[in-house]
């Protein structure tokens, strides 16, 4: 078992130099207690993060005070602390410089924006982009989008970072404010000019991307998903609408595909175009499926003025065209020549999503498709686009995380036993959960929805992959869905190297399709 580490936070190389004394007046704060300036290279909130010359924010956290982690901070480098007045009564005397701030946590993003040197007439042209589902290909696709067009591509994904050429790793979550403005300001230095930025419910909750002003907007939809956090629909709408108040933002695009579209356009306080699939909705712009495929979806995007651009992406589903309509929409907005991405889009737009519906089979072999779907709407869209490119059987492979929503379960068993040929569910990311007790209630909603299907329950992913793979032939396809794009397995805490995508191969390989 190869245990998998949590990859660096990417700084600026050259990095802003601020005082302290600066900061303070910027958040309208006081020193707690004489000390001689400082000088501010970064920020920080976590002390395995720390680099000399940060500024380290000591916060409430869930089971205690950072307050109690400010010495190993500055012992990592950190050359000043901000905490709250229970922070300061925690630190006694600090031996470093210390500013009082309030509310910490809702002051990270304005501080980490400052030390950073994120000023809003020098950054690049940010979008962000919110909803259940279709955040990360939509912000992969602004990339490709932009890249296509000769400008220089950024992106914050669940995937990958993109730093003009350079792809690297996410972290476990849509980072938090310092790392959020770090890596703007290690943009900014690459002379990156469009940065595609995914935002979740969680990271707006959380304050994680406060001090950065979007310069254009987008909700894919919305559909059942976290409600483990959220008691209602109505909720978790409300919660993704601060991303469209005109201090966030500057100009939107709703999708109209979800019922949620409407209401979401009613409230946005940023002037909006809408598009949609739908043909019996009215909007703005149109996409329109031309052709579907194995790794192939193409697609008309239409406006209201007679502009029309013919494209495609690498992935199947009618609803990965409505994204990418979505993207190129933002471009527009953001002051992109429709007609110059008509041209530059034209055949087709070239990003491949590791974990999106991507099929990872050789050519000639049953195809397999190894994707991050964990919402019912996304497994239920992605079964029915398979079935569209299928000839064949459709066997499906599901596994869900642990210490998550649990309703969802059994509605995603019966979606699958529904819509399948066959189902094997197995393990996915328990984390703290006994994973037979996730697999039984994914299990007993696919049975109740068809008590006679050839549904299993198998411990292992290793071996419901391999079973999977002896169910079929050339014309039939496998969808797995848990594993995604992720290299790694989270269990008691431990996140251990695995790649789904590696094991579909190798049981293809074993099963003689090469």
């Amino acid at each position: 078992m190869v245990e998998q580490s949590i990859p660096p936070i990417l700084r600026p190389e050259n990095p802003n130099r601020v005082q302290l004394s600066a900061l303070a007046a910027e958040l309208s704060v006081e020193f707690s207690q004489f000390h001689s300036d400082v000088v501010l290279t970064g920020v920080s909130m976590n002390t395995g993060d720390i680099r000399p010359g940060d500024i380290f924010f000591a916060m409430p956290g869930y089971k205690t005070h950072g307050a109690h982690f400010a010495q190993l901070a500055t012992s990592e480098g950190a050359v000043a602390i901000a905490t709250d007045s229970a922070g300061l009564e925690i630190l006694g005397n600090p031996t470093v410089p210390t500013i009082v701030v309030e509310n910490p946590r809702l002051r990270l993003g304005e501080a980490a924006r400052f030390v950073y040197g994120n000023v809003r007439s020098d950054m690049p042209r940010m979008y962000g982009v919110t909803g259940t589902n279709g955040k990360t290909s939509t912000v992969h696709f602004l990339s490709a989008i932009f890249r296509q067009i000769g400008e220089v591509p950024g992106m914050s994904s669940s995937v990958e970072r993109h730093i003009a050429n350079d792809v690297i790793i996410s972290r476990l979550t849509s980072p938090e404010a310092p790392e959020s403005h770090a890596l703007i300001a290690r943009m900014r230095e690459n002379k990156v000019s469009d940065v595609g930025w995914e935002v979740s419910a969680q990271a707006l909750r959380q304050h994680r991307v406060d001090g950065i002003f979007f310069d254009v907007v987008a909700f894919t939809n919305l559909s059942h998903d976290h409600f483990d956090e959220f008691d209602s629909y109505d909720e978790y709408l409300a919660s993704k609408m601060p991303l469209f108040q005109k201090v966030r933002a500057g100009k939107g695009v709703v999708c109209l595909d979800t019922e949620f579209g409407q209401p979401f356009l009613e409230a946005s306080e940023v002037p909006c175009v809408t598009v949609t699939l739908r043909q019996d909705v009215e909007s703005d712009w149109k996409v329109v499926v031309t052709q579907e495929g194995i790794g192939l979806t193409a697609f008309d995007l239409l406006g209201p003025n007679g502009e029309k651009i013919s494209s495609s992406v690498p992935i199947i589903g009618d609803y990965m065209a409505s994204n990418a309509g979505v993207a190129i929409l933002m471009a527009i907005q953001a002051g992109h020549d429709w007609k110059k991405l008509a041209s530059g889009l034209k055949d087709g737009i070239d990003a491949p999503i590791a974990g999106r519906g991507d099929n990872v089979a050789p050519v000639g072999a049953p195809s397999v498709y190894v994707d991050f779907g964990h919402t019912p709407d996304s497994i239920e869209m992605t079964i029915k686009a398979a079935r569209n490119v299928t000839e064949g059987k459709l066997v499906i492979v599901v596994g869900l995380d642990g210490d998550r929503d649990k309703i969802k379960r059994p509605m995603i068993g019966a979606i699958c036993a529904r819509l399948g040929d066959a189902v094997i569910v197995t393990d996915h990311n328990p984390r703290f959960e006994d994973p037979a007790i996730i697999r039984q209630m994914i299990y007993d909603g696919a049975i109740a929805e068809r008590p006679d299907h050839d549904i299993r329950n198998l411990e292992g992913p290793e071996r419901a992959i391999r079973i999977a793979v002896s169910m079929v032939g050339k014309g039939d396809t496998i969808v797995w869905f848990g594993p995604g794009h992720q290299e790694h397995r989270d269990i008691m805490g431990v996140r251990t190297k695995y790649s789904g995508r590696e094991q579909a191969r190798a049981a293809l390989a074993e099963a003689g399709w090469k």
